[in-house]
């Protein structure tokens, strides 16, 4: 059978992978970042789907942390926002931390009912794609997209992440991953700018959190799955310390200076910049 690969959008569409693949979740602004973030620091993190379902969940685990947003908004009796900055801060990572996003947690939800599920984002692209060449012959990969767009983090991360496995003999299942891999490809991170995860991230004072993602590019190795709706690290990465997951992300080509980020100009950037373009950036405005 052949190894091939194939790029998709949206919580919904996890249920056309049940039988057969790997899927790879990925929400970079915020949810997967939250989650890969939380378990490397060594939190026990769940992810949820709905409000209900945090509501229920919280009642049966002991003291846990209810994280994340709906519709950009903390729900009543939340004791954090969706935001790697703010939890990045926290010393009490011996409580569960229960996670729920407007579509992050959806999709990571819909791909746990996948035979095999892993999560994604800029932190450990390169970890999960080297886990992943020659383990499964079929592999989905798959943004959460937001508000009926696949947004251009996901996009280029999913991107990011198929390219390699086609370098390493996977074929892609269909022209729209082949055309998503060529426009992704060479893409500094900076092309997410344009992005309207960013653009809300801008007009509600949380750049803090794309300064996290851009300044975590790439530096963790371990590998992180779906098991029981929680999210674990992989055995190998568990035999190390956390510390020495972390990689050095100095010499990393696609690293951005993580001193500077976007700051509110007035211009129309979706329209105005290209996404393989190197965008000057200004310093972040908070």
């Amino acid at each position: 059978m052949r190894q091939s690969v194939i790029i998709d959008c949206f919580p919904e569409s996890a249920a056309r992978y049940r039988k057969g693949y790997a899927v790879v979740a990925i929400d970079v602004i915020r949810a997967t970042t939250m989650a890969i973030t939380a378990v490397a620091a060594g939190w026990r993190c769940y992810a949820v789907p709905s409000l209900e379902a945090a509501r229920s969940l919280h009642r049966k685990l002991e003291n846990a942390v209810l994280a994340g947003e709906l519709g950009g908004d903390m729900p009543a009796r939340f004791d954090m926002n969706n935001s790697p900055v703010e939890l990045a801060a926290r010393t009490d990572n011996h409580r569960p931390l229960i996670l729920l996003s407007s579509s992050g947690t959806q999709l990571i939800y819909e791909a746990g009912r996948c035979e095999t599920a892993y999560l994604a984002c800029l932190r450990n692209y390169t970890a999960l794609t080297e886990y992943l060449v020659g383990r499964h012959q079929r592999i989905a990969v798959i943004g959460a997209g937001s508000r009926g767009e696949f947004r251009e983090e996901d996009e280029m991360c999913c991107a990011w992440i198929a390219e390699a496995l086609m370098r390493n003999g996977y074929q892609a299942e269909n022209g729209t991953t082949r055309e998503r891999v060529n426009r992704w490809k060479d893409a500094p991170p900076a092309a997410c700018l344009v992005s309207h995860s960013v653009d809300y991230l801008r007009r509600t004072r949380q750049l803090k959190d794309l300064y996290f993602i851009l300044a975590h590019l790439d530096d963790l190795n371990a590998i992180f799955s779906l098991r029981a709706g929680q999210i674990t690290m992989m055995p190998a990465a568990k035999q190390l310390p956390t510390q020495a997951v972390l990689k050095h992300t100095s010499t990393n080509a696609r690293g951005p200076n993580v001193q500077e980020i976007l700051r509110p100009s007035g211009r129309n950037t979706r329209t105005e910049c290209p996404m393989n373009q190197a965008f000057p950036l200004a310093k972040m405005a908070e």
